[in-house]
């Protein structure tokens, strides 16, 4: 029995496995933003008793939660006190020395306070080079008095970053020993442990993020266990990483910069699943929730991984899936504008608390959930009856909208659904056609809570499809949770030109590489047979400010070898990606090691034949707003469409944890692994 759990900003969604059984159970239940834990509790006793067993027959509990995400956007991390080589005291402050355009930019840019403030920034004497080797030594004396300065300041965490540390880590450790003597209590962060490459302002900025967002980690964490504990889950808990990997909660309370796109993995490790497993080699993940719209790509069942991601306005390098997020969702907030008088869609959003006017808790503020309802694309009941929807009051609310743009209530809220539509197409726009990849190439798997109401429009505008929704679209990244694998990455930054480089000497440090990550599998408790290690290189041509990542053979690593593939395959890539190769030297940049541990595939037994009348899955017949007009749209039981079932559009399909429109000129079959497939009907599929 394993357990995936979502936290959004709406709903906390729940997907409970059963290996044996080959059965999932799924539960919603509205989040607790004053504390998330409380709405995780509620969804384990809610799933518990859906799936007839005791908390204490859960095995493994995987959890993604945006907590480090909303400290950082939200501004109320710890204080972090910074300690940096004397002299560099200003690098949060210069940062990349970028301002943004167009011209003139720089006038009216608002410049976000650093993580760590110059207050709490102190200079240690002490300098390192490049190679490693000290040119000052380290002030002990003048050290111990700098860190009593600072840590009896009041400081929540202590972040350590010293110049060229990644190179030679000695002076990072004393200090932090130090630190540890004095200050026992006080949790400190290397830049040579949460990230050992160079570039001064990336490593110091992901060491900070990591500390400013630590005390607030480790509390929720505790809170986490300590419920499920009160509940009578006894198994670990383990969280997601930004990259789609896995980490126990001791890892993330640790090293929290991990996961600051701990939320959206999920999804895309699914999407990354269903493309495999249907063969769509390309495949755009669409997850829109209650708050945001996440949108990726996957391409040949693989997803696009990148070096760095930012946080605000802040960036952190650190492995994560690439993930576009845009402020729209089932509850953004619709409203006209006091000096133009025209109608927008989001970004604020009316969240889980008050929640849209249809929810009946207390919201005013009309939302893009109550659009849908008004055009009769939701039902007036959700979850399965559990949650009974106000359509009279979401009804009001638009009209009020309606009558200060002079439009009636019905396209007023088709208003709303376009506009959201929109502001979700510029993301879909930005993966895709601003990356040189043709939209029409992919299909788009629609997941999340509003997902597969808003999919086949996106699609129609777009012209990707199939649209897939897959058969728990509401809670798929809490499913993505269940497939992630034990992930992690150990880095070396080693700057050499590969002309006259001895191999042997990459070899050894990969080696040396190989020996963390071991060792941090059996921390992990993985076994032998799940245990996969992979190597790769950071090559550019000299005098390049970026690199490009090449895979190195497992077998060159251990009975040694020359660079020559491994060059060649680097010229080919980078002519790939850029159109172009260069006949200068190459020059080695970082080595990589990333430990993989594989969890068991989650396999569910797929849906009945089905039944040779569709009617008996017919739940009602409702009006739905369609091209201007109101259309009498039969309403489905998904639970009731077998393999083959074929449905022609204009309908709504009903299920437990989402609602899916089939708008007209569409049709949807149900394919052999249980997920509706939808295409323009005049393409005849």
């Amino acid at each position: 029995m394993r357990l995936g759990v979502d936290v959004g900003g709406t709903f906390t969604d729940l997907l409970l496995h059963d290996e044996v059984g080959r059965r999932t159970y799924q539960a919603k239940t509205p989040s607790t933003p004053e504390d998330q834990s409380i709405g995780v509790a509620t969804g384990v006793k809610l799933i518990c008793g859906k799936a007839g067993i005791s908390p204490s027959e859960i095995s493994l509990v995987l959890h993604g939660t945006t907590v480090a995400t909303n400290a950082v956007l939200e501004g109320k991390g710890a204080r972090v006190g910074l300690l940096v080589t004397a002299g560099f005291e200003y690098t949060l402050h210069l940062a990349k020395s970028w301002t943004p355009g167009p011209l003139f930019g720089w006038i009216v840019m608002d410049k976000p306070e650093p993580l760590a403030s110059l207050r709490d920034t102190r200079g240690i004497p002490e300098r390192m080079n490049a190679a490693g080797k000290v040119v000052l030594p380290l002030d002990v004396e003048a050290a111990t008095a700098v860190i009593d300065d600072l840590c009896s300041s009041g400081i929540e965490a202590l972040t350590i970053s010293l110049m060229h540390s990644y190179a030679n880590d000695e002076h990072e450790r004393k200090l932090k020993e130090i630190v540890a003597k004095r200050y026992p209590n006080l949790p400190v962060s290397l830049s040579s442990v949460i990230l050992p490459e160079f570039r001064e302002y990336d490593r110091t900025i992901t060491t900070v993020m990591n500390d400013y967002v630590r005390p607030i980690m480790k509390r929720y964490l505790s809170r986490i266990g300590d419920r499920l504990k009160v509940e009578g889950v006894a198994s670990r808990l383990h969280i997601v990483r930004s990259d789609g990997g896995l980490m126990s909660a001791e890892a993330a309370s640790d090293r929290p910069v991990h996961t600051v796109l701990s939320g959206p993995a999920g999804g895309v490790t699914s999407t990354v699943m269903i493309a495999r497993r249907t063969g769509i080699s390309k495949l755009i993940a669409f997850d829109m929730g209650g708050t945001s719209t996440d949108v990726s790509v996957v391409i040949d069942g693989q997803p696009t991984i990148s070096r760095s991601t930012e946080v605000g306005a802040f960036p952190a390098k650190v492995p994560t899936l690439d993930v576009r997020s845009v402020g729209a969702g089932g509850g953004s907030i619709a409203e006209v504008s006091d000096l133009t008088k025209s109608l927008r869609v989001g970004p604020r959003s009316a969240g889980a608390r008050p929640g849209p006017v249809c929810y009946g808790c207390g919201g005013t503020e009309p939302a893009v959930s109550d659009a849908n309802v008004v055009l009769g694309y939701l039902p007036p009941v959700l979850l399965g009856g559990d949650m009974k929807l106000d359509v009279e009051a979401a009804r009001a609310a638009i009209a009020k909208i309606g009558a200060v743009i002079g439009l009636s209530t019905e396209d007023a809220a088709k208003g709303v659904i376009d506009i959201a539509n929109e502001v979700m197409l510029g993301a879909l726009r930005v993966i895709t056609v601003q990356r040189g990849l043709d939209p029409r190439d992919f299909g788009i798997l629609a997941f999340g809570g509003a997902g597969p109401l808003h999919a086949n429009a996106l699609a129609e505008l777009l012209g990707c499809y199939p649209v897939v929704v897959p058969a728990n679209p509401g809670v798929l990244s809490a499913l993505g949770f269940l497939e992630a694998d034990f992930k992690n990455e150990f880095v070396q930054t080693f700057i050499r030109s590969t002309v006259g480089l001895d191999p042997a000497d990459i070899w050894a440090r990969f080696i040396a590489l190989r020996k963390k990550a071991i060792d941090w599998l059996d921390g992990e408790e993985v076994a032998a047979i799940d245990r996969t290690v992979a190597y790769s290189v950071d090559l550019r041509y000299e005098q390049q400010g970026f690199e490009v990542t090449v895979p190195v053979a497992a077998e060159l690593v251990s009975g040694g070898g020359d660079l020559a593939s491994i060059i060649a395959a680097f010229h080919a890539q980078h002519e790939r990606l850029y159109g172009v190769r260069f006949s200068v030297p190459v020059e080695l940049v970082a080595l990589r090691v990333v430990a993989t541990g594989a969890t068991t595939p989650v396999e569910e037994t797929p849906p009945e034949a089905p039944s040779t009348n569709l009617k008996a899955a017919i739940v009602e017949t409702r009006p739905c707003y369609f091209n201007g007009a109101w259309i009498d749209t039969p309403n489905y039981d998904r639970g009731k469409l077998g393999v083959g079932a074929k449905i022609e559009g204009p309908a709504v399909i009903r299920q437990y944890d989402a609602t899916c429109v089939l708008l007209p000129g569409h049709h949807a079959v149900v394919d052999e692994h249980g997920n509706i497939l939808i295409w323009p009907s005049a393409k005849g599929e």
